[in-house]
């Protein structure tokens, strides 16, 4: 299929480029002559300059006659192709239109993957080993600050209200033998410091001022610790199982505030000169045709990978509708300089010779020019125009191709001989 798509161009353009020559005679009289002698009776000379009369153009810019000077073009430099007639762009359908101005950026494309912001993800664990017994939220549930989301029965921690509530007891007996004087001043800031000590432990739980003076007065109710959410957030993963034995340190959810973002890209070796951090990041994704988010460039990898000759970079996005999720396979646009007023065709206004880019530019009916340009970002379908180009020339758009061809025909032996 690919071959048969490769056939079917290149006789078209064969078609177009033989209809744009239709009357070219230098090739004809050359053979009729054997040579180049009748070919350069073609040339005449007009106000001292060497004229082609085939296509009545100089004959040093006749890109028809000599298609191999244009590789010697410059930006902004050209050569002339002259049409057999009027209406040879109408009937390959030709089609020139100004270029626009515009705006637009310069970019790295690269390969992204989407991720938690680590720096907004915790996993929320087990402060000590128990007991769970009671699971308070599910997977998707919103949570805020310091809201409970689990609660554990501990040995350790029972030991721990119970000493504090014999630290407490003990510095009440020791504050009144002070005031009574039958204690030593010592004797009650030990007290104080036991039960300080005691008080610290139970804080260091998660246990609050309250709840550790509510403890020493009811000594005898069963203690719970409360496993609280760390930051505002949604709970995205689930360990935890009512009544199963935990460890401390176990995972038992995993939180996530998805207000922001991380894309992880993969900037070619190439390109790292042109790359650094703050620089806008465009990112797009399969799943959500036409959508673009904008975020920065926040970090850029040490190292390039031995094996892809690729640097690990970070960007980060703002998410408040959360359509961006874990693991997304994106595409990331690095936008390196962004042009205001700047000249933009559709790429199929370019032409490329010899690897090098032409623009056909309408001087007339039946005439264009044959300029060489630099070209700069292609984005959108929209083409940079560096130089070689002005605002207001009218430019081949459509079929384009044709004009190449019937410029180029000569050099496969169809075109004029003379060279």
């Amino acid at each position: 299929m690919k071959n048969q798509n490769i056939f079917q161009f290149v006789t078209v353009a064969a078609i177009a480029a033989a209809a744009l020559l239709a009357g070219c005679t230098k090739q004809e009289g050359a053979a009729a002559a054997g040579g180049h002698d009748v070919a350069k009776a073609h040339v005449v000379t007009k106000d001292g300059v060497a004229m082609c009369a085939e296509h009545r153009v100089p004959e040093a810019e006749c890109a028809v006659c000599k298609p191999h000077l244009a590789d010697k073009l410059q930006p902004g430099e050209s050569m002339k192709v002259r049409l057999p007639s009027t209406n040879s762009i109408t009937i390959v359908g030709v089609q020139t239109a100004t270029p626009e101005t515009g705006t637009i950026a310069d970019g790295i494309e690269c390969v992204a993957e989407v991720s938690f912001n680590q720096n907004k993800l915790a996993q929320i664990a087990a402060p000590v080993g128990g007991i769970v017994q009671t699971v308070d939220v599910d997977l998707g549930t919103a949570v805020e600050e310091k809201q409970t989301v689990a609660k554990l029965w501990s040995a350790s921690i029972a030991e721990a209200v119970a000493k504090a509530v014999l630290s407490h007891q003990t510095l009440d007996r020791e504050k009144r033998l002070r005031t009574e004087r039958v204690t030593s001043e010592k004797d009650l800031q030990e007290a104080e410091a036991a039960h300080r000590s005691a008080c610290q432990q139970l804080r260091t739980l998660g246990f609050t001022e309250a709840q550790v003076e509510a403890l020493s007065v009811k000594p005898q109710e069963q203690v719970l610790m409360e496993v609280r959410a760390p930051f505002a957030g949604e709970i995205v993963e689930r360990m935890a199982v009512r009544g199963s034995l935990v460890e401390a340190g176990k995972p038992l959810f995993t939180l996530v505030d998805h207000s922001t973002v991380w894309a992880m890209l993969q900037v070619p070796e190439a390109s790292l000169a042109r790359v650094q951090t703050g620089q806008t990041v465009e990112l797009r994704v399969d799943s959500l045709p036409g959508k673009v988010f904008t975020g920065k460039l926040t970090w850029i990898g040490p190292a390039v990978d031995e094996r892809t000759r690729m640097v690990r970079a970070r960007a980060e996005f703002a998410n408040p509708d959360r359509r961006l999720k874990d693991k997304m396979f994106a595409t990331g646009r690095i936008l390196t300089r962004e042009m205001n007023g700047a000249l933009l065709v559709p790429p199929s206004a370019i032409q490329h010779i010899e690897g090098r880019p032409y623009m056909f530019v309408k001087l007339g009916a039946d005439l264009f020019d044959v300029r060489a340009v630099r070209l700069g970002a292609k984005f959108a379908g929209r083409q940079e125009v560096l130089a070689g180009l002005k605002p207001d020339e009218p430019v081949a758009v459509s079929h384009a191709f044709a004009l190449k061809s019937a410029m180029l025909m000569s050099s496969l032996g169809a075109g004029c001989a003379d060279d």
